[in-house]
């Protein structure tokens, strides 16, 4: 059994999941960043697949970019036209960055976010 790295995101301003943000998914390497992957979370807030997992399973040093500025101003426009009101936001991207020590276990990164602020935590 190999482990595997997943994410979602919770939209703590409107108690929803946020749905349609778009994330990547850097390998940081000797001052090297690579991009492995650019997703986009599902109405859950989650993504379809593990960003991670089998052979693509590598210790090291990892960073999650979330594009909370993108999703907000498109969740602004959405409201705008149904309730004339904009939310004011602080936040364009969040990176998150994190060390995987082991290929064989779940490493689960959620990210609580709000216009003004966000928090993260290891999940299961």
């Amino acid at each position: 059994m190999s482990g595997r790295l997943t994410t979602h995101v919770l939209d703590l301003s409107r108690g929803i999941p946020a749905t349609g943000l778009t994330l990547q998914l850097w390998k940081l390497t000797d001052g090297m960043s690579k991009l492995l992957c650019e997703e986009v979370t599902n109405s859950d807030g989650r993504l379809d697949a593990p960003l991670l997992e089998g052979n693509e399973m590598e210790s090291g040093c990892y960073e999650l970019l979330f594009m909370v500025g993108d999703y907000y101003r498109r969740a602004d426009a959405k409201a705008s036209a149904d309730t004339q009101r904009e939310m004011p936001f602080f936040l364009e991207q969040i990176p998150i960055r994190f060390h995987i020590e082991s290929s064989m276990q779940h490493y689960h990164v959620p990210l609580l976010v709000a216009p003004g602020g966000y928090s993260t935590y290891r999940g299961s």
